[in-house]
């Protein structure tokens, strides 16, 4: 049993938290379920059409500066984006679509470095075809895989699914039924994973 990982390529936190997980997994020995999903739904059913980092200006400062510092203390790039929170639609479909192929991993990764130390556009195609040849993948074929009507019902049967786990918010990890919610969380989610498969 995999410990679940659920990012959205424009959450702040879970960038951290993606260039965090393997290490802390493969520490304890615990396999990882990448799920990429979108945010701005569950927002919407929160009464939220914005960010709550763009809803609240003092929640926002201190978000920005929070992820600075703990960027520099994991040794991770970063460099704050122009505009936030960008469209992350296409690469989240992608995630989706080929949520078991060997290379999702560092697809994910390129994204989140376009987005959070490159400062580039990721809902433009071109961006996100770019991540793709980066991890060895003929972009058009993957774009058009992952935006086909089959792909698109996949994507939405994995927003339900986020919602129906009670996610509220990005990085979150579900470990034997409990929810653990944000990258500060990470380490504790991996211990919980790890006692839970040596009691199983």
């Amino acid at each position: 049993m995999s410990l679940q990982f659920w990012f959205d390529f424009a959450s702040t936190y879970s960038y951290p938290a993606a260039m965090r997980i393997d290490a802390v997994a493969q520490a304890r020995q615990v396999e990882i379920e990448w799920n990429g999903f979108l945010l701005g739904p569950i927002f919407k059913n929160q009464g939220w059409d914005d960010s709550p980092f763009n809803i609240y200006p003092a929640k926002g400062r201190y978000m920005w500066r929070d992820l600075e510092r703990l960027c520099e203390v994991h040794e991770i790039p970063f460099n704050r984006p122009s505009v936030f929170p960008r469209n992350s639609v296409l690469a989240a479909r992608i995630a989706s679509r080929f949520s078991n192929a060997p290379w999702l991993v560092e697809f994910v990764k390129a994204v989140y470095r376009a987005n959070f130390v490159d400062d580039l556009n990721i809902a433009d195609g071109s961006v996100i075809a770019q991540c793709l040849r980066s991890v060895g993948m003929d972009a058009a074929t993957a774009i058009a895989a992952a935006t086909d009507r089959g792909a698109k019902a996949l994507f939405r049967a994995q927003i339900d699914r986020a919602v129906q786990q009670g996610i509220f918010g990005a990085p979150s990890f579900i470990s034997h039924g409990e929810l653990f919610w944000g990258n500060d969380r990470l380490e504790q989610a991996v211990q919980w994973h790890a006692r839970g498969l040596q009691q199983s």
